[in-house]
């Protein structure tokens, strides 16, 4: 995929770059894999806001993924690559040999016309979905369990992948784009490849109303609040606060840990790398 820039004749298109999808799909989905999508606007069952700065946005079907790839040593056909506004990867559209149809998050690489399979020892090619024990180490690989059977959950986001450093008895070593190293069992399942539309990261929204289309209302910051509203709030002029960052609740902005201790803890060789401070 290329990005696509436009000519300045508005403030808004002065700045905006959006990726070209002039080869994906251009009509609708199928409509047996895709069901309603409820918007709750940020808010609960009470009507209250749960969830800040959400709100409106257009209106979209979910897409039903299959990340289990359990069609073993069935052949599937790549029919089409179509846009998922739920998600910033693509999605490829697959026919199985018994004619049946699957949504999978599609891998950089993979085209129309192109066949892929699942199972045990299976060719090293992209789209192809096997266990962590039968890829070589090195490989680049994404949709990856955590749990045997339980469906892909690390690197499924646009443009992410895991490398397999090594194995260690019943565990496969991998490493995650954020730095993490952390052991998976190798009976875990894997598809071959990067996610697809690695240009996501350079989108320029351009506007505003680009956000409302997504379902993204405007944040105030907390510094031009009252004090009721905000810890930040107050102070005659432009008053920087007068105390260091902290969310509306008092929950401190400068590197708090919050991630509370998980059991899969003790499978985490190495944290996440770690920002530099500037």
């Amino acid at each position: 995929m290329t990005l696509k820039t436009y000519k300045p004749y508005t403030k808004s298109t002065r700045s905006t770059v959006l990726i070209d999808r002039k080869n994906i799909w251009k009509g609708s989905p199928i409509k047996s894999l895709t069901k309603g999508k409820v918007s709750t606007g940020g808010r609960n069952n009470l009507g209250r806001i749960t969830s800040r700065s959400k709100g409106a946005g257009h209106k979209k079907r979910y897409r039903i993924i299959d990340f289990y790839r359990n069609k073993i040593d069935s052949l599937g056909k790549v029919i089409r690559i179509e846009y998922d506004p739920n998600r910033t990867s693509y999605i490829a559209l697959i026919k199985y040999e018994d004619n049946s149809q699957n949504y999978i998050i599609c891998p950089e690489g993979l085209k129309a016309g192109d066949t892929i399979t699942s199972g045990v020892k299976k060719e090293i090619k992209i789209g192809n979905a096997m266990s962590l024990n039968d890829i070589p180490p090195g490989t680049l690989v994404h949709n990856v369990e955590l749990i045997e059977g339980n469906g892909g959950k690390l690197a499924r986001s646009a443009g992410s992948s895991v490398t397999i450093s090594g194995f260690d008895n019943d565990y496969a070593i991998i490493k995650l784009s954020s730095g993490e190293t952390r052991k998976v069992r190798a009976s875990c399942k894997a598809t071959i490849g990067t996610v697809s539309n690695p240009d996501q990261k350079n989108i320029q929204i351009g506007k505003a109303g680009r956000n409302r289309w997504k379902g993204k209302r405007p944040m105030v910051r907390g510094v031009v609040k009252n004090p009721v509203d905000h810890p930040h709030g107050g102070g005659e002029g432009k008053s920087a606060g007068g105390r260091h960052p902290v969310s509306p609740w008092g929950q401190s902005a400068k590197g708090l840990k919050t991630r509370k201790p998980k059991r899969s803890d003790k499978f985490i060789i190495s944290r996440r790398k770690k920002r530099n401070k500037r």
